[in-house]
Parts: C-alpha cells; sequence; structure tokens
C-alpha cells in the first residue's frame, strides 16, 4: 500500500511558487466561465460569527474541468488591527477528485486577495468601459493593493488612481508604494466623494459590516462607470445602489443566502451573474452611458482554480513539506 501523504504550503512557500497577477486573472475567469455553463459544484457559504462583524466561512468547490476539489476555511475580524493581526486568514485544503483524500493544504490568505482582485479585473473586462483611465480606491489595505494590481493587467492604460482611506497616513503609504510598484499616478484624496466622482473605476475595499452606515450619493457615480464593491454593501447608499443600470454579482444564490444572515436588505434585482456573462449568456456592457455595478461576494471556485495551481507549480519546483495522512 502506497504512503499516504499531503503537501504543507505556508504562506510564504505559496507566494515562492511565483504566480503572477496576469496568470490570476486567466485562471478565475476560466473558473467564471464553467460556472457560467453550469459545469461547477458550488454550495452557498455556510458560516459562523463568534463577535461583531466578524466570522469564519466554509467555501466549498468543484471545478472538473480544472480537477480541482477542496474547501477554504476562511475568517475575517475587523478588529485584529489593533492587535497587530491580519484581517483574513485561514486555510485551503485540496482533495483528490478520484478518492476524496486530501492533497494539499495551504495558507489561504495570499490566495484571498489575489483572486478577489482578480475577480474584479474580470467583472471589469465585461463590464467597464474599455478605454478606463482613472480608479477610485476607497480602502487602502491589502484588498486595495491587490484590485489596482488586477486591474492594470486588464487596463494596461491606466493611469491615475485616487486613493481614500479614513485613516489617510494609510492612504499615503499605498500611493507610495502602488505609484513605485505599477508605474501608476496615485493620488491620496481627503474624501469618499472626490474618490468616486468621475471615476471610470471604483473599488471599495473596507470592512465587511453586517450594520453599515453607507457614504455613496447616487449622484457620485458617473454615466459609463463601473464599480465593484469587495465590502459588500457597506459604501454604498441603497439610493447608489438601485440607480445603477445594471446590478450584478458573481453568485446569486449566495447574495439571497446573505440577505437572509441580515446583509443587502435594500438591493436592487439582480441582472445577471458574472459568470454568466463571462460564459456569453447574457450581454455585459452595451453602451458607454451605463452605470455597472458588481457585487463581488468572493467565491469558492476562484480559490480552488488559483489553489491547485499553485499546488501543481509547488509539486513541480519542489515548494513545501510532505506530511503523512
Amino acid at each position: 500500500m502506497r504512503r499516504l501523504e499531503l503537501l504543507y504550503l505556508s504562506r510564504r512557500d505559496v507566494e515562492a511558487v511565483g504566480l503572477e497577477m496576469s496568470q490570476i486573472v486567466q485562471v478565475v475567469e476560466e473558473a467564471l466561465r464553467e460556472k457560467g455553463e453550469g459545469r461547477v459544484e458550488m454550495p452557498p457559504k455556510p458560516g459562523v460569527h463568534p463577535k461583531g462583524d466578524a466570522f469564519i466561512h466554509a467555501m466549498p468547490a468543484f471545478i472538473p474541468q480544472l480537477g480541482s476539489v477542496g474547501m477554504k476555511w476562511v475568517s475575517g475580524f475587523p478588529e485584529n488591527y489593533r492587535l497587530g493581526l491580519p484581517y483574513i486568514s485561514g486555510l485551503l485544503i485540496l482533495n483528490d477528485p478520484d478518492s476524496g483524500l486530501p492533497l494539499a493544504v495551504m495558507d489561504c490568505t495570499w490566495i484571498t486577495a489575489m483572486r478577489t482582485g482578480a475577480a474584479t479585473a474580470v467583472a471589469a473586462k465585461y463590464l467597464a468601459r474599455q478605454d478606463s483611465q482613472t480608479l477610485g480606491i476607497l480602502g487602502c489595505g491589502v484588498q486595495g493593493r491587490s484590485n489596482l494590481e488586477a486591474l492594470k493587467v486588464v487596463f494596461p492604460g491606466l493611469r491615475y488612481v485616487k486613493a481614500y482611506d479614513i485613516y489617510q497616513a494609510n492612504a499615503e503609504k499605498y500611493a507610495q508604494e502602488m505609484t513605485e510598484k505599477l508605474s501608476v499616478e496615485v493620488k491620496v484624496v481627503i474624501s469618499a466623494e472626490e474618490a468616486v466622482r468621475d471615476a471610470d473605476l471604483v473599488v471599495t475595499a473596507g470592512p465587511i459590516l453586517k450594520h453599515p452606515s453607507p457614504v455613496i450619493e447616487d449622484e457620485w457615480f458617473k454615466p459609463g462607470g463601473f464599480a465593484c464593491p469587495v465590502d459588500f454593501d457597506s459604501y454604498w447608499k441603497p439610493s447608489a445602489l438601485h440607480g445603477a443600470d445594471k446590478f450584478c454579482t458573481d453568485d446569486t444564490e449566495q447574495l439571497f443566502y446573505y440577505r437572509k444572515e441580515g446583509y443587502f436588505q435594500d438591493i436592487p434585482q439582480v441582472y445577471a451573474d458574472l459568470g454568466e456573462i463571462v460564459a456569453g449568456k447574457k450581454p455585459g456592457r452595451e453602451n458607454d452611458k451605463e452605470r455597472i455595478i458588481s457585487m463581488n461576494l468572493g467565491l469558492a471556485l476562484e480559490d480552488m482554480a488559483v489553489g491547485i495551481e499553485i499546488y501543481r507549480r509547488a509539486k513541480s519546483q519542489g515548494i513545501g513539506r510532505m506530511l503523512p495522512l
């Protein structure tokens, strides 16, 4: 009988694999297309909530086309910064689709950040104006960075970023780092309104709050603009959401599940799942005046698409540690 082992990858190992953002965008788009074609299995993610706005979610998915099946066990604790700890942490488990045996356990922090940015970029590819050049970022943490990096892959002509954070020092650090990393002009702005007005692309990336105090007004969102809230409706007033010409999400079933949990109490009718648009089942942007919002919730299939790629590259490069089962 063969020896049963699994591969353990720390966060450092995951990053050492060298998977680039352009490759992550590609595999996330492929996974969303498979979803749009009805070829994935992914139930709504259940969760527990130990304190306040904190959550721990179980996120299983199976993508036959990619040979990837597994689950992410991920937590988000908004007050962790006070302890010098990350907001998001957790583990991703991959299983062998033929035997069900665990193949790998890996840190999911980097994966979560990168695939979330990639999902925004895929949504923008189909729903934003292709000549988009200006981006408003609200929330200059991990997601603010990964979303800008991913959008620069899809929009290489992106030239100007307006960065806003409730802590100006965070925005200033962000502006310096991202200007140097991506050779794009990043300007710190002092209000959410300034970040949103006249931006072709808008990403809100604050903490997810069950009882938010949103500030973004409908009139701030320009004709032809595209927005992707990765913090649910924490920044967007209901009137601003209802003002969009198309309101999309990455998973309608998951959105309705969250409504039962107390989120999204006043949102528009969903036009389409992002997978439907990527698969060509429904049109994305149809003219240059449409204001479109894609409420991306974060999907397990995105994690499995990136996780299997990291696993295969780690195996080929001899990265990680084998552990007995």
